[in-house]
């Protein structure tokens, strides 16, 4: 059995906090053999625009306690979307109807993976 990745370390962790500030409908995608941009996206929806920059702070913040500075973050100004980039994590926190309308769980299982990544 092989040994996690920090960037699989890190997705978890970010899994976990979103959890516990009751981030609904919590996916890890692994888009390692898709882009090089980043090896996992998570993706959640808050219930609010409260919510949603309440997961996003508590998650930034953690992490940040813990050592893992965000490189970018995005709050779309009250958009219903914020994300936060942890280098090979990006975390994106959605309004449930933002998330339905972009899809990016969709999105991202239909691009083919690209052969110079595997």
């Amino acid at each position: 059995m092989s040994e996690k990745t920090q960037s699989q370390i890190t997705a978890e962790r970010v899994v976990k906090l979103a959890d516990d500030i009751k981030a609904e409908r919590i996916e890890t995608l692994d888009v390692r053999a898709k882009t090089s941009i980043a090896d996992y996206f998570i993706v959640c929806s808050g219930t609010s625009d409260t919510h949603v920059n309440s997961i996003a702070g508590r998650v930034e913040e953690k992490m940040k306690e813990e050592g893992n500075r965000t490189l970018r973050s995005e709050d779309g100004g009250g958009s219903g979307w914020v994300l936060l980039d942890f280098g090979d994590v990006i975390f994106h926190v959605m309004l449930e109807e933002k998330r339905q309308f972009y899809d990016l769980e969709t999105l991202w299982n239909n691009i083919q993976p690209d052969p110079d990544l595997i």
